[in-house]
Formats: structure tokens, C-alpha cells, sequence
């Protein structure tokens, strides 16, 4: 790799504040404010609305939309039978 050209590749926290999850990771955002982690070291900290916690794809949540139904409103609203 070209040194000089590359942003600063380094640990940061992203924490979902709803979920009450946080997992540290490697980003080339930075935050303003820190946390201290598990191991006792002192990372910049992300605050994140959705995370995988809380997203509800992934936490089983999700409504399963009627897609015959839709369809079958579509075709009478433009006239297919």
C-alpha cells in the first residue's frame, strides 16, 4: 500500500443507545466523545440508531405484507382481470 493515501483505519465502538448494544470494530469514522471497553482500553464511541439488535429485520419483528392482496388491488384499480 502507497503510504500517505489512505484514511486512518483504526478501533471504534458503534453503540445502538435503544438496543443497549455495543461492539467494537475497526472504521475510518472517528467519534467525539470515548468509552472505556472491556479490556480496559479508551476508544472513540459511535452512537447508531438502527443496529442488527434493534433492526427488525433481524430481530424477528418484521410484518409479512400480504403480496396476493396487493397484486390482486392493483389489477382492479388499472383494470386487469
Amino acid at each position: 500500500m502507497k503510504k500517505g493515501i489512505h484514511p486512518d483505519y483504526h478501533p471504534v465502538v458503534f453503540r445502538d443507545p435503544g438496543a443497549k448494544v455495543a461492539f467494537l470494530t475497526r472504521s475510518t469514522i472517528s467519534g467525539d466523545r470515548t468509552i472505556e471497553w472491556a479490556d480496559g482500553n479508551t476508544y472513540p464511541v459511535v452512537d447508531v440508531d438502527v443496529s442488527s439488535a434493534s433492526h427488525p429485520f433481524y430481530t424477528g419483528r418484521s410484518r409479512v405484507l400480504d403480496a396476493a392482496g396487493r397484486v390482486e388491488r392493483f389489477n382492479q384499480r388499472y383494470g386487469r382481470n
